[in-house]
């Protein structure tokens, strides 16, 4: 199914094995496919598909999809499809088609050699609908699209039956082959189902099957003048490639009946054995339904993201404040954190909310196992060590990463001129203030205690340079006479740093529902005009030099940060991923325990 009609069924990893609420531990959706295989309902197969439309990028909830079906697949030792729903050559690229499997591919799910289109089923679709119509159950309809809408009636009243429903089989079939050799306009003329004008799911009240569409297809070019909609050609495509069980989310509980309709009217006067009148059955799989992705701060329709890339709010898809895959991937997300949220926040039948700082604790919690850690300043105060040996540089050992110790040491230089923060230094500190000011002592990370002893200020009267002496006994540890200080700073040498630019950003929209606005206004009125500060003079270590785009770091006090495509061999850009703080997990260790 076309996940850019917001069907992002939610889901676990790719190899999550969550705390379930099933019988058996298992989510509601799992349970319903180990009962399938204890009682042999689909022969002991499993096979699902993630079917995404190639009108867009793939986003968050798309991921959940992802996870959700290549992890069924995996963990049932069943078979897992990626299928592009190209129906609709209107809105469709190639390019979409590149990105999507790209993100797939990226998430760490495996199709194999199972990458299908729907565009290659065209043809036995036409066939289906060629034979419902000699069954008499569709027919060509010449009522425009108002005309559609206003014969269907309401939730209250039934519609009305189109003057053009009953004409002869022979009819429809010359009408429907006319229309498949681009004869009529476009909008002239549909293919509806003939099932019931009075039926209490609008869904069924004669739905449409084709429509009239010339325009050109990505891949089928100008072969095809009609086009099937999303409902009909939804269940056969996953008929023909034995899809097992087919998942989608709750708003589609109502096109299921539809979706059984389709299926079971082609199968009408068809035989297991082939011994009927039309043939032998198609295969019918499963349709399940549960509740999307909902998260805070974010919009996932893919409709208001390209309404954000094509008006110029952000700079692309893959603008790191997108819920893209791409862009989270830009930003500095792993794909292990994208599965470990799919893993926590799992799936259910009812509609919530997720709060984005449940995503980034789970950002976090792989970062700080797998980043490695460097310095870095973002806003340099310059710091001049007095006693230092002007022209010598040491070389001082520092920890890569203390949650694992396999990732071993980096030397880091050092020498008389610094940077600080400009923030880690004021010259009338409040009470609670232990960093550096005139007269206080700290420690430099893996290096000395230095004390202020200096201030030198510009004509505005900003400090723009610090003197200070260090105690070479104190070199890596503790002072030997014992005295302690309270606040460790980091640093960079000035004369062997690396320029650099930084990019931080933050939620894109201000309010955490973005679509709650006024009357008369859009979302974008919701737009954070904070989401982005780039700071275009900081500065990082020289072991980071040469580091391939997309390569994670925390910078140590600073947060976690990722090496942006942008960057080139004379300037490197860092796009701030997440903060160190991690909200949500005070959030959980402010709960009542119970």
């Amino acid at each position: 199914m076309g996940l850019d009609k917001d069907k992002e069924p939610s889901g676990t990893s790719p190899n999550g094995n969550e705390e379930r609420s099933g019988e058996r531990g298992l989510d509601f959706i799992r349970q319903i496919v180990a009962d399938d295989i204890r009682t042999g309902k689909w022969g002991g197969r499993v096979a699902t598909r993630f079917p995404p439309e190639p009108n867009g990028y793939l986003h968050i909830g798309h991921a959940k999809s992802i996870c959700l079906n290549y992890g069924i697949a995996e963990e049932f030792g069943g078979q897992f499809n990626l299928r592009f729903d190209d129906t609709n050559p209107e809105k469709e690229e190639q390019e979409y088609v590149n990105a999507i499997i790209a993100d797939v591919r990226w998430l760490g799910a495996d199709w194999g050699d199972r990458l299908f289109y729907a565009s290659d089923y065209f043809g036995r679709m036409y066939e289906w609908a060629v034979e419902l119509i000699r069954k008499g159950r569709a027919y060509v309809c010449d009522l425009n699209g108002d005309q559609v809408r206003e014969y269907r009636g309401t939730l209250t009243q039934p519609g009305r039956e189109s003057p053009y429903r009953n004409r002869t089989s022979a009819e429809n079939l010359d009408l429907f082959e006319r229309m498949r050799r681009g004869e009529f306009p476009d909008g002239s003329r549909t293919l509806r189902a003939k099932i019931d004008m009075a039926h209490p799911n609008l869904n069924l009240r004669d739905p449409i099957m084709y429509r009239i569409l010339h325009e050109t297809h990505h891949r089928q070019g100008d072969r095809w003048n009609i086009y099937p909609m999303y409902d009909w050609a939804h269940g056969f495509e996953d008929s023909l490639e034995g899809i097992t069980h087919s998942i989608c989310t709750l708003e589609f509980e109502n096109h299921r009946p539809l979706y059984d309709w389709f299926l079971d009217a082609v199968n009408e006067g068809r035989t297991d054995d082939g011994s009927g009148p039309w043939g032998k059955k198609i295969h019918h799989p499963q349709q399940i339904e549960f509740a999307r992705l909902s998260l805070t701060y974010t919009v996932m329709s893919k409709r208001k993201l390209l309404k954000l890339v094509k008006e110029n709010f952000v700079r692309g898809w893959d603008d790191p404040r997108m819920p893209t895959i791409s862009g989270l991937r830009r930003r500095g997300y792993s794909p292990a954190a994208l599965r470990g949220f799919a893993k926590v926040i799992g799936v259910n039948k009812f509609h919530s909310t997720v709060d984005i700082a449940l995503l980034e604790h789970c950002l976090r919690e792989d970062l700080n196992q797998t980043s490695p850690r460097v310095m870095a300043v973002l806003r340099p105060l310059k710091v001049v060590i007095d006693n230092y040996p002007e022209g010598q540089v040491e070389e001082l050992d520092a920890i890569n990463n203390p949650e694992d110790p396999s990732a071993g040491t980096r030397q880091v230089p050092f020498s008389r001129e610094l940077y600080i923060e400009q923030e880690d230094f004021l010259e009338n500190p409040p009470k609670k203030f232990f960093r550096l000011a005139p007269g206080r002592e700290v420690r430099l990370r893996y290096a000395y205690f230095v004390t202020c002893t200096d201030v030198v200020k510009d004509a505005g009267g900003h400090v723009i340079e610090l003197h200070c002496l260090y105690d070479p006994a104190t070199r890596g540890g503790d002072a030997p006479d014992g005295r302690k200080v309270k606040a460790t700073l980091h640093w960079l040498s000035a004369a062997r740093a690396r320029r650099a630019e930084v990019r931080l950003y933050d939620n894109l929209f201000t309010p955490p529902d973005p679509e709650a606005v006024p009357e008369g206004q859009e979302f974008t009125a919701n737009l954070n005009p904070n989401s982005l500060a780039v700071l275009p003079d900081c500065y990082v270590e020289p072991s980071v030099a040469g580091a391939r785009p997309l390569t994670r770091y925390q910078f140590e006090r600073l947060g976690y940060f990722c090496v942006d495509p942008d960057s080139t061999a004379e300037r490197l850009v860092f796009n701030r991923t997440v903060t160190l703080k991690d909200t949500w997990a005070k959030i959980q260790q402010s709960q009542p325990q119970g």
